[in-house]
């Protein structure tokens, strides 16, 4: 896991020449960055919507290619950059770029909790942490073991699912009725699907693995409608409810 830094310059995210060993040694080497860094690992940004452009553009050049080039200073280098894309942010201090949105695979909206009890139970949970975080982390222990058993099996699992035509077609249709650019979005419905059979150990998608995870792929791809007088998660629900069938 590497983290890009909201100040990051575009050296320390690509790479550039390593002045130490210019000015010490006399020659000219390379000094990796954040990409070579993230290779077969993930990158976090942290309000990736406030990302400067310049390295949005860079991002995507590498996202597209799995290959990172730097030319600069005397040098030409070329490495891999294969990594999953993880960033946070609020959409209140700015939108992120639709094409670097589109290259993320699920989006997850986070809103706040109202029912009483889960509330409740987030403040016991957080004072027994306070009290005592070894106590808190030990009690905890047996489910996390549960669910990294879990994970490591779906792993294993994986490529042994069937992605059904059945699902396809389901993932396709949905895509075409909200209106989705792009093919991205069943690709992503698709690779879901497959996961989510793999980690409750099926050995075939349905297109009700679709129906669960479709808010989650297509929410943010989807075209705003000031018209629309109802949000983009009912418009999804309503979709999959006219188009997949328990």
């Amino acid at each position: 896991m590497v983290d890009l830094p909201l100040g990051a310059t575009e050296d320390r995210l690509a790479g550039s020449l390593d002045v130490e060993r210019a000015l010490v040694d006399g020659v000219q080497a390379f000094a990796p960055g954040l990409l070579a860094r993230a290779n077969r690992g993930f990158l976090y940004i942290d309000e990736v919507n406030l990302l400067e452009d310049h390295l949005v553009d860079l991002l995507l050049d590498v996202a597209a290619s799995g290959v990172n080039l730097v030319e600069r200073e005397g040098i030409s280098i070329k490495h891999p950059a294969k990594f999953v894309l993880v960033g946070s942010g609020n959409p209140e201090e700015g939108d992120l770029r639709p094409q670097l949105l589109d290259r993320f695979g699920l989006h997850a909206r986070i809103t706040t909790i109202v029912d009483i009890e889960p509330r409740v139970e987030i403040v016991r949970r957080r004072r027994a942490y306070d009290a005592d975080p070894d106590a808190f982390a030990a009690a905890w222990e047996p489910e996390q073991e549960t669910l990294r058993a879990r994970l490591l099996q779906a792993q294993q699992n994986h490529a042994q699912v069937d992605l059904t035509d059945e699902t396809i077609a389901a993932a396709a249709s949905l895509c075409v009725s909200l209106e989705v650019d792009g093919h991205r979005g069943e690709l992503t419905l698709c690779r879901a699907a497959v996961a989510l059979a793999a980690l409750n150990g099926r050995s075939h998608t349905t297109p009700q693995d679709v129906a669960q995870i479709a808010t989650l792929a297509l929410l943010h791809r989807l075209r705003k409608d000031p018209l629309e007088n109802v949000g983009d998660d009912i418009r999804i629900r309503r979709a999959v409810a006219e188009l997949i069938t328990e």
